[in-house]
């Protein structure tokens, strides 16, 4: 019996031992096969044209010389598993990815992932920690819903994390910390409402930071911008701020672009601003903004360009952007209440070059001192406004590289005879100098100004300079006729009595010098006075009595010389 129970023992161990043997030998066949497989594979591969690979879905476009694949719109539910695992750029895209399993960890070199417009809703934890390569992942557009701190541990060597478009409502503690070297970080456009104050702890290295489209009801606490030292773009807008509190901003120093558009301002501090004193970029449009924050903006000494569009301006007025000396594009459009332009509007803007006033419905007046003291003006955009007429002395206009005055109510009258004469030495067929066409009056409508003559826009002179010159003649002549009829009335007493003295000694002068002239001694005798001779005696003053006292002639009886010519 026993030795039954050894031989059957024995020839279990025999069996056992066989299968052992059995197996490491299929165990090595399989491992030979899977390496001669894998030599196959490469052979294929090599031998294969890059533009077909065997393992390529039929969606998509696989590359094996640049290692690219790129899945266009279809019906991919998952990842593909049996792509090149050498590949360094995955796009797939408008597809049905709902999640990232395991078949990602195979892609270890991806330098590119983009799997936007899916339907991506989680991504589990460490989904990328195999992708230690990777420097861009888009996941926008999907409706992922929440990220932590361990969704993207591995990703050390990224710089761009695209999150827009989901529905991430908000940001943990230290859900960046791992990808310290990210430069451009997207979460716009998602329903973020609550950002933990180290939710962007690492990230030292942070350039862009898009935040709009989200429902943050204030601008996030200036400790949570002290992680980002080197920020230099932040989109904040579409939000719903109301205001901006001082210093909100004062550790962003080296911002250069701010995105306030549509950020839902009635107000900004004079203080909001401080701190960024670098900024280059500022959109404050489409707020609820009632005045210019002139004292805001008078913070931001380098700011070149700023837009003001949509927001409740009714007048601009002088002195508004005071401090931006750097200023060089401005930019106020569709500001729906927005009716006039004050003069010096721009003074303190010297180095305008491009101001947009354009589509501001109600817009009737730029004053004629509002766009001057701009020497470096070049282009100016005046359409889709109100205006009726422009005065020449507004700009200069020959200057200008880009002039459009399009879709205003022009009345073409003799007042813009010096805009249509600017049109047509500028050719307002180009594309630098946008035609004008006339509203006013009925006959004229919709009549290029330029092809009008100046006896149509009622001009009785077409040279406006000669128009000018005859008016100052005419003014001059009438100022000196004036001038002189007034000093003659006032010294007319003095001239009446002048030209009587002057007559009368004029007379006897005369008389004394014929007489001198005829008479000498040699020609004189004495005679009796002529007896019709007489003495002429002065008119006597009214008497008391009644009468005239009258002196009788007296005949003279001297003798005096008779010049021989009267005998």
């Amino acid at each position: 019996m026993t030795t039954k129970k050894t031989q059957n023992h024995a020839r279990g161990a025999a069996a056992s031992t066989s299968q052992r043997i059995h197996t490491s030998s299929r165990q090595l066949m399989v491992t030979r096969l899977c390496a001669l497989l894998s030599c196959l594979f490469a052979l294929a591969t090599l031998a294969q044209p890059t533009y077909a690979l065997a393992n390529c879905p039929n969606s998509c476009q696989c590359d094996d010389d640049t290692l690219v694949v790129r899945c266009g719109e279809g019906t991919l539910d998952v990842l593909p598993i049996t792509l090149n695992p050498f590949i360094q750029r995955l796009v797939i895209q408008n597809n049905k990815i709902k999640t990232i399993d395991s078949s990602l960890q195979f892609y270890a070199e991806l330098l590119f992932l983009d799997l936007s417009y899916n339907d991506l809703v989680t991504l589990p934890m460490r989904t990328f920690q195999f992708q230690r390569k990777l420097q861009e992942l888009h996941l926008n557009h999907n409706k992922i819903g929440q990220i932590s701190n361990t969704t993207f541990v591995g990703l050390a060597a990224l710089t761009v994390l695209n999150l827009r478009g989901n529905l991430l409502a908000e940001l943990e503690q230290g859900t960046f910390a791992k990808m310290s070297k990210l430069a451009e970080l997207n979460l716009g456009q998602n329903r973020i409402n609550r950002i933990d104050p180290h939710a962007f702890d690492g990230l030292m290295n942070l350039r862009t930071l898009y935040l709009d489209d989200n429902t943050l009801t204030t601008v996030p606490a200036p400790s949570i911008f002290q992680a980002m030292p080197n920020l230099a773009e932040l989109y904040l807008g579409t939000n719903s701020f109301t205001s901006i509190e001082a210093n909100a901003f004062v550790d962003l120093r080296g911002l250069t672009r701010l995105d306030l558009r549509g950020a839902g301002l009635h107000n900004v501090s004079a203080e909001a601003l401080k701190g960024l004193e670098g900024l280059r970029f500022l959109d404050l449009a489409d707020n609820r903004l009632q005045v210019v924050p002139t004292n805001a903006l008078s913070h931001l000494e380098r700011l070149e360009e700023l837009l003001l569009g949509q927001n409740d301006f009714e007048v601009i007025g002088s002195g508004a952007f005071t401090g931006l000396k750097q200023l060089r594009k401005l930019e106020i459009t569709g500001a729906q209440h927005l009716r006039s332009v004050q003069n010096g509007a721009f003074s303190a803007n010297t180095n305008l070059e491009h101001i947009n006033l354009s589509a501001n419905k109600i817009l009737q007046e730029v004053q004629e001192n509002a766009l001057s003291g701009l020497p470096h003006l070049r282009h100016v955009i005046l359409k889709e406004n109100d205006l009726h007429t422009l005065s020449e002395g507004l700009i200069p206009w020959s200057d200008l590289q880009t002039l459009d005055l399009s879709d205003n109510p022009i009345v073409c009258d003799c007042q813009v005879l010096w805009l249509r004469n600017l049109l047509v030495s500028k050719n307002s067929t180009t594309d630098r100098l946008i035609g004008v066409m006339c509203a006013y009056p009925e006959p004229m409508r919709k009549e290029p100004l330029s092809q009008l003559s100046p006896a149509m826009l009622g001009c009785s002179h077409s040279d406006s300079k000669q128009q000018a010159m005859i008016i100052v003649v005419v003014v001059v002549t009438t100022a000196t006729i004036t001038g002189l009829s007034l000093l003659v009335y006032g010294c007319r007493r003095r001239i009446r009595e002048t030209l009587k003295g002057g007559w009368g000694n004029s007379a006897l002068g005369r008389k004394e010098r014929e007489y001198q002239k005829t008479c000498s001694d040699e020609e004189y005798m004495t005679r009796q006075q002529h007896p019709c001779s007489l003495s002429i005696q002065p008119t006597m003053p009214y008497t008391n009595n009644g009468g005239y006292n009258m002196h009788q002639t007296q005949p003279y009886m001297g003798s005096r010389p008779i010049p021989v010519t009267e005998l």
